[in-house]
């Protein structure tokens, strides 16, 4: 059996991708598609540094051209890193427990519509929140509720700004989601209803 093939979806920098990348690609699975709805999105140039397949997915038949990328590169796992168009009911369900995304807060905590990037950190400081953290889910058909794989703590200070909080917070995405996607790779995770397990 070959490594597991994974798409990685994202909007922005990418550097949730880039940890995939150093850590995950060519080791536990392999990254054979980054694709992005933004095609300015810096996370297509790693993708092309890397030797990646890159795409930019837009229009109006935005979710029938996502799956027919997905389908054609066969991929077994699909990562949301900072994607922030919400996936098709559709698509979850034909990838059920095989999308998996990175949220910068502790779920249920700072989520739902409206709530990514910075907005995040500006919500956990202005409400005066002592830890924050950052979660790593599979996606279900609604925004930030499907069951919880990893989650990480940090604290908050008293002086913490949401640019300082989101700094602190971006250093353990990155290690959360490419431990989960190795968990993944490695067949470790098992789900049971909203309770995920993830085997030593």
């Amino acid at each position: 059996m070959g490594l597991v093939r994974i798409a990685v979806l994202v909007s922005g920098g990418g550097s949730n991708l880039q940890s995939l990348i150093d850590k995950i690609h060519g080791t536990y699975g392999e990254i054979v598609l980054v694709a992005s709805n933004r095609k300015n999105a810096y996370g297509l140039e790693r993708a092309k540094k890397a030797g990646i397949a890159a795409q930019v997915v837009s229009g109006e038949d935005y979710d029938e051209k996502l799956e027919a990328l997905l389908r054609e590169k066969e991929v077994d796992l699909v990562v949301l890193a900072g994607y922030l168009k919400k996936i098709s009911p559709e698509l979850v369900g034909r990838y059920k427990n095989k999308i998996i995304n990175i949220h910068p807060s502790l779920i249920p905590s700072f989520s739902g519509e409206g709530c990514y990037g910075l907005k995040v950190h500006e919500m956990a400081v202005e409400y005066g929140v002592k830890i924050s953290g950052a979660t790593v889910h599979f996606v279900d058909e609604n925004m930030d509720t499907g069951a919880i794989i990893a989650q990480r703590a940090v604290e908050v200070d008293w002086n913490d700004t949401p640019e300082s909080l989101q700094a602190k917070v971006l250093k353990i995405e990155h290690e959360i989601l490419a431990e989960a996607v190795k968990n993944y790779c490695l067949e470790k995770i098992t789900v049971n209803g909203r309770i995920v397990a993830v085997k030593e």
